[in-house]
């Protein structure tokens, strides 16, 4: 049992302990936890109990008049004074110290505001005072270097985003709201009609508040699941020129020379071939309806026009072993992408992984292959360029994306690091306005649901009106 005497602090703790757990293997939890804090103006003391017996305290000073930085370093001595005391009760790390968000980086852009934009500095604090490993906090410092050309503070650019929520069919993985086609033929038409007429508004949404298209992405599900016909009459409704445009074609059985044909006609400059494993076994197991022949083949194919093509891969998938991931990252070096995507598997609540209770790969090897798979790329010449983490990790890794040089994706960057506002379209597609000046988020979640999505669009484009243009 966990107890804490700040309710403002009970998520996050909660959180922490959780990936302690996880770690352990076992049930170490049965013990009772107590988290008290104690503050007299600016010095926060916190106190660690377990079985009742004081096992931990820290004192902090509140270093600033500035409420917003108050409020940040408060969370932040609670979660130290956790992660202390369970790292010396329990005698392990974790592979990301004392962080529980999902975006290293965008503590490590917090650090360089308060160390004068010092990334070494930034990096020295990650590491001595967040509890992260040296090779950690190394990534962080390349990521934000092959960022800092990128990254822009304007709040007059946006990136649009279009979202696709249909499949060939759905991976065991998988907790996206996405639906296999064959169960939901019946929607594609009416859903592309809204979604066009969503589009238009959108278009008249960003001209009437003086935005800049930054990027655009498609994403989903699977946009090329959608017949070429299809594509282009959502293509056709886009006309911005930018300088990034991703579609993610996802799998390779939905690729045809007709719809790239399409991507190439409405200036499309990037595609996302994304095998996950070049494991055939693998590949049936967690349901998808193509065997590693059909990404070589469908990669062959992009390869006569003059997309970047991204791949993506999972690193713990259906128990397999070191040897098995190692083939499927040393097949895509073969082909040389200009981005590799690595994730971690991540056992979402809601994902058929999750709801079998099968058993997943070790923590060690999946870190053992993430760990491969960074000094593979390097070597190969690819830079980190984003990373992000999210909740259920094997081993609380992460994904880091790989680019060659300056192919970096501007839509990845923008939505990880949270520096552009995104105006996004379609079910289930969240749109985010970034105010910098006063360092605020504002966010809008378009329904999920693909019925509710049809009756609601008009519904949907008002509110969105409320945010980009109020």
């Amino acid at each position: 049992m966990f107890q804490t005497n700040d309710p403002i602090l009970e998520e996050e703790l909660l959180r922490l302990l959780h990936f302690f757990k996880n770690e352990l293997k076992i049930d170490e939890f049965d013990k009772d936890i107590r988290h008290e804090c104690v503050q007299n103006n600016d010095i926060v003391t916190n106190n660690i109990y377990i079985d009742n017996n004081l096992v931990h305290s820290r004192t902090d000073k509140l270093n600033t008049k500035n409420d917003i930085l108050r409020k940040r370093y408060y969370k932040r001595f609670a979660k130290l004074s956790l992660y202390e005391a369970l790292c010396n009760t329990y005698h392990i790390q974790l592979a990301w110290g004392s962080l529980t968000g999902i975006r290293p980086t965008k503590l490590f852009y917090e650090l360089m505001d308060e160390y004068d934009q010092n990334p070494y500095q930034a990096k020295y604090h990650m590491i001595h005072d967040f509890y992260v490993p040296e090779e950690k906090a190394d990534i962080c410092l390349k990521i934000i270097q092959q960022q800092k050309h990128i990254v822009e503070h304007n709040d007059k650019l946006i990136d649009l985003y279009i979202h696709i929520p249909f499949c060939t069919s759905k991976c065991y993985y998988c907790s996206f709201i996405s639906a296999p086609l064959s169960a939901c033929q019946m929607y594609v038409e009416p859903y592309i009609e809204k979604l066009v007429q969503e589009l238009e508004a959108t278009k008249k949404i960003i001209q009437e508040g003086n935005y800049i298209v930054k990027s655009i992405y498609i994403g989903g599900g699977t946009p090329t699941s959608l017949s070429a016909e299809q594509l282009e009459t959502i293509l056709s409704h886009i006309g911005y020129a930018v300088k990034e445009f991703t579609v993610e074609c996802g799998r390779p059985d939905t690729i045809t020379k007709e719809k790239l044909d399409v991507l190439q006609k409405y200036n499309v400059t990037r595609i996302s071939i994304n095998p996950q494993t070049f494991s055939n076994r693998t590949l049936k197991m967690i349901g998808r309806n193509h065997s590693s022949e059909d990404v070589i083949q469908a990669y062959r194919l992009a390869l006569n026009y003059s997309f970047a093509i991204n791949m993506d891969l999972i690193a713990g998938l259906d128990k397999e072993s070191f040897a098995t991931f190692k083939k499927s990252l040393n097949k895509t070096l073969e082909l040389q992408p200009d981005n590799v995507t690595v994730h971690t598997l991540s056992v979402k609540r809601t994902s058929a992984l999750q709801q079998s209770g099968a058993e997943t790969t070790d923590c060690a090897i999946v870190s053992k292959m993430v760990d491969y798979a960074y000094q593979s790329l390097l070597k190969a010449g690819y830079s980190p360029y984003y990373l992000y983490r999210q909740k259920n990790m094997i081993g609380n890794l992460e994904n880091i994306g790989y680019s060659l040089p300056s192919k970096q994706c501007i839509f990845n960057i923008d939505s990880m690091e949270e520096v552009c506002s995104v105006i996004a379209v379609g079910a289930n597609a969240i749109s985010k306005r970034v105010f910098t000046f006063n360092n605020r988020i504002v966010r809008y979640a378009n329904v999920k649901n693909l019925a509710d999505y049809l009756s609601k669009v008009d519904e949907i484009i008002e509110k969105k009106r409320e945010l980009f243009l109020k």
